[in-house]
């Protein structure tokens, strides 16, 4: 079992043990928030998939609050969620546009 990790060692410093204090809080609320941001482009991109523009549309606009709210924390970068609505934006529109044709 020679691919085991290495066990970490704990800091000596206070101002050490402190930061892996803060690490660890700032991990479980990133990893929320990184979560919650998935839930919402899935929810999205299933709306879209169903074909139910009224839902997407609805589930697009909340979507875009939860990506915002990311980018500006730093959890993901502002290009990667202004991409992100882009495309879902782009595919809630057809779906808008192939919705009266059909």
């Amino acid at each position: 079992m020679a691919s085991a990790k290495p066990k970490k060692k704990n800091p000596r410093l206070a101002s050490g043990r402190k930061r892996v204090r803060q690490d660890v809080k700032i991990n479980a609320a990133n990893s929320s928030l990184r979560s919650k941001y998935r839930t919402a482009v899935k929810n999205v991109e299933k709306a879209v998939a169903a074909g139910d523009k009224s839902k997407a549309t609805e589930l697009f606009a909340k979507m875009q609050t939860v990506v915002d709210i990311i980018a500006d924390k730093g959890i993901f970068h502002k290009n990667k969620a202004a991409r992100d609505k882009s495309r879902l934006s782009a595919k809630v529109k057809t779906l808008a546009i192939a919705a009266p044709a059909a």
